[in-house]
């Protein structure tokens, strides 16, 4: 099959999750012996093949709220305009307006859904309004929607009363690290807590720098990540972070080397993120081997197979660091779980073999579109708090 793959910001894979899965999706569907097109941005001008993907440069307009609708528009009148494919990937419900182009050209198409993108507050009222009508936008259009969580598969069923295919991100399973560079940030192998998050509300780095404040942890708070469009929230997690010599704001680190280094040594890792579904970095930080404490909601729960270390505020914290920082066998035991987990629950190979699975049926031509056309959000009651999913 020629299978096409839109709405990220393309390979080889430098930026988040939907770029690592269509890089480790992509480069498995060719080893299968199908032809895999990825419609991606200009970081890598001179990359016209990678692993076997056929690559395609597409401007955008560089702003919030234009950058992936005016790029993933124009990928997807290219792949209109070129060599039909047999089955299309559309990643981000945002670029649901763009299916019924695809599906014009005889190019059923699949839509990754992702999180629940509108109850992040970066949005403002109009993105959120936005966001919402794209969820409804996908469900009507799209011959196939993709969920990377049970709580989403759970969501669009109660919310609209469509199915949608699980399909999980894989754990990349870290066994040859250098440890050795996390020498290069000042730490010690095993003596550091570790945070890695873009600096956004849902992701509670804030509240995270806070419950270490409060608590009487010996060993520095490592903070890795920014804030590409929030000056004002990074500016509140430095205030909180200020006078208190243990916390480290390290910025964003795309050495992946290094950044697995930090994975791997950390004494904890500590997963603010609450919104989206299945979390790559919760993934890798799990792959590492690391004892994670993570946020308390069902996709943190659902991933992890726990929830042993959670916490759902400044105050739940301190207790979880004195555990880990007091408790040798404690972190090895959940260290070691959730490795375990990661190797047996989530493998890139699976995944690859359900997305080959899905576009053969798309190719077959079939399709949720009769059930979806029609669909209608449910009354706001029943509208999901990631709290509880």
């Amino acid at each position: 099959m020629r299978i096409a793959m839109l709405g990220t910001r393309g390979v080889p894979a430098s930026y988040g999750g939907f770029e690592t899965a269509v890089e480790e999706v992509g480069r498995r569907l060719v080893a299968r012996g199908h032809e895999v097109v990825v419609y991606g941005d200009r970081q890598h001008p001179h990359v016209r093949e990678h692993l076997g993907m056929e690559v395609v440069h597409v401007p955008a307009v560089p702003q919030k709220q234009l950058e992936t609708l005016s790029r993933t528009g124009i990928a997807a009148l290219l792949a209109v305009t070129g060599r039909r494919a047999d089955a299309a990937f559309v990643f981000n419900a945002a670029n649901a307006p763009y299916v019924p182009l695809l599906r014009a050209r005889g190019i059923p198409v699949a839509v990754h859904v992702d999180g629940l993108e509108w109850q992040r507050a970066k949005w403002g009222r109009a993105g959120r309004g936005y966001y919402r009508w794209a969820e409804r936008r996908a469900v009507r259009t799209a011959d196939a929607l993709i969920a990377d969580a049970p709580g989403l598969v759970d969501y669009y069923l109660r919310e609209f009363g469509v199915p949608t295919e699980l399909l999980r991100y894989g754990a990349p399973i870290l066994e040859h690290v250098d440890r050795a560079r996390i020498a290069e940030a000042g730490l010690e192998d095993g003596g550091f807590h570790l945070v890695v998050a873009r600096f956004e509300p849902e992701n509670h780095v804030l509240e995270i720098v806070r419950g270490y404040r409060r608590s009487g942890a010996r060993m520095p708070l490592v903070v890795v990540g920014s804030a590409p469009y929030s000056a004002a929230y990074t500016a509140a997690v430095r205030e909180a972070a200020e006078g208190d010599e243990r916390i480290r704001l390290l910025g964003g680190i795309w050495d992946q080397q290094l950044l697995d280094a930090l994975y791997a040594g950390a004494r904890t890792y500590l997963h603010g993120h609450s919104v989206g579904g299945t979390n790559p970095s919760l993934l890798r930080a799990m792959g590492a081997g690391a004892a994670v404490a993570a946020w308390d909601v069902g996709f943190n729960r659902e991933v992890l197979g726990t929830r042993e270390w959670a916490f759902r505020s400044p105050e739940g914290l301190p207790s979880i660091l004195a555990a880990a920082e007091a408790d040798d066998a404690l972190v090895a035991r959940l260290g070691a779980r959730a490795r375990s987990r990661a190797a047996q629950a989530f493998r890139w190979d699976d995944v690859a073999a359900g997305y080959e699975r899905l576009a053969e049926a798309l190719a077959s031509r079939a399709s949720i579109h009769a059930l979806g056309r029609a669909a209608r959000r449910a009354p706001a009651r029943a509208v999901a708090d990631p709290a509880i999913l």
